[in-house]
């Protein structure tokens, strides 16, 4: 199957510069590239569906090319905003632009016929004098044209914001970012979502003018859940590729809660599960939605994907651990912060040899008011140490019940955790 075929069967084509963009490509094998905006130094997993566009492509035999914007990210780009953004120093905009680079390395493959590049736009910019951009690119716009694209019009009807010449300019830079990856790499495709089309659309302007050969454009839809609203955010905020600030346990649960009504469409989004097995899927969401496999399913492709199979397997653990009663001590460091991150904790200074009873620890933990009240709670069965029932009033924590050989796990009656970290 085409690339262009199967972005089309999994609903990820917006707009498309030719009715027979499948078949062109499908002959022609041009390369493509795809943008990342350096806002941060991580991608989040809003970006997923430009990272495994990226990927798709490469598998389908098309050589990809993965701009990280150094210079736009100088600049910011309007589509899609209702203000300006605010303007990165050159500091961050580096450190964005390599922990970027960072992670797409791991996703592609830069060796072999089809093999990835993965470029910064600022090295081509760095030296561009300003004369020199308005000669060569300003030159071939026509402003009425440019006043006319939506990402600009949308401002400009917006009196209390509008859009300053620099953001104005955006349009511009990119544009000669396809005629540079034209020249330099044969690039004849830009792929980004569906608020670029403006952009992209004024690239392949500039390239036919410049050379006057024809290149093209596709867009994906912007992903939202079936409420509206932008994917990607959690209650705790962005969720993050990085795995030091989304872990892979918390990424998990993030495709684990999708709605019923959402999992369909984003198993086609981002997973690369063929048809019959989506479908499959699908049909479990009808007949037993209470078991939720399409969003296990979801879950674990999109984590192995991400972060291998191994922390896909811990997480997994953790999942199990947290709700079906499983084995903590199997678990890692990272693991257990992230599966207790919410739990309230409290520190106990055992000099490296913990022994306490569990009782005093209940009590300390703020889990019951009094000693009375812990032994009620132990003989009635309510109390667990790292998930596991105890009866013994006369139990007492030792060097044995320490997780990650730092932390014991206290739980009261079904739902009520607190964390022990001992030092």
């Amino acid at each position: 199957m085409s690339f262009v075929d199967e972005l089309k069967w999994r609903g990820l084509i917006y707009q498309q510069t030719e009715e027979k963009l499948g078949e062109i490509v499908a002959n022609e094998r041009p390369s493509l590239y795809i943008g990342f905006d350096p806002t941060a130094t991580s991608l989040h997993v809003g970006s997923l569906l430009p990272v495994t566009a990226l990927v798709r492509a490469q598998r389908a035999g098309l050589k990809p090319i993965a701009l990280v914007g150094g210079a736009t990210g100088m600049v910011g780009d309007p589509s899609g905003k209702s203000e300006e953004r605010k303007l990165l120093d050159a500091e961050t905009l580096e450190k964005n632009v390599a922990g970027m680079r960072s992670q797409l390395e791991k996703y592609l493959d830069f060796s072999g016929s089809c093999a990835a590049t993965l470029v910064n736009n600022y090295d081509w910019f760095r030296d561009f004098g300003y004369l020199e951009f308005l000669r060569t690119v300003g030159k071939q716009f026509s402003v009425n044209a440019m006043l006319a694209k939506e990402s600009v019009r949308a401002r400009l009807e917006d009196r209390e914001h509008g859009i300053s010449y620099t953001e104005f300019s955006y349009m511009l830079i990119q544009a000669y970012d396809f005629l540079w990856l034209y020249e330099k790499h044969g690039c004849r495709l830009q792929v980004g979502g569906s608020d670029q089309w403006g952009n992209i659309t004024a690239g392949i302007d500039l390239v036919r003018r410049k050379h006057g050969v024809e290149v093209f454009g596709l867009t994906m839809p912007l992903v939202t859940n079936s409420a509206g609203q932008k994917f990607g955010k959690s209650e705790k905020g962005a969720v993050w590729i990085d795995a030091d600030r989304t872990s892979p346990y918390e990424l998990y649960q993030f495709f684990m809660h999708v709605e019923d009504r959402d999992v369909g469409r984003f198993l086609r989004y981002f997973t690369f599960l063929d048809e019959a097995a989506i479908k499959a899927l699908d049909e479990t969401v009808e007949r037993a939605p209470e078991k939720r496999e399409a969003q296990r399913v979801l879950a674990r492709e999109v984590t192995t994907f991400l972060h291998g199979k191994d922390e896909c397997d811990k997480a997994e653990k953790a999942a199990a651990a947290l709700f079906g009663g499983g084995d903590l001590s199997a678990l890692d460091a990272r693991t257990l912060e992230a599966l207790f991150r919410d739990a309230p904790t409290t520190e106990i200074a055992a000099g490296g040899a913990l022994d306490l009873a569990l009782i005093d620890a209940l009590q300390q933990c703020g889990l019951v008011t009094s000693k009375g009240a812990a032994r009620r709670e132990i003989e009635g069965g309510g109390i667990y140490v790292n998930q596991k029932q105890v009866t013994d009033v006369a139990r007492r924590l030792g060097p044995g019940d320490l997780l990650a050989g730092a932390c014991v796990v206290l739980r009261r009656g079904k739902k009520t955790y607190h964390l022990v970290r001992v030092r």
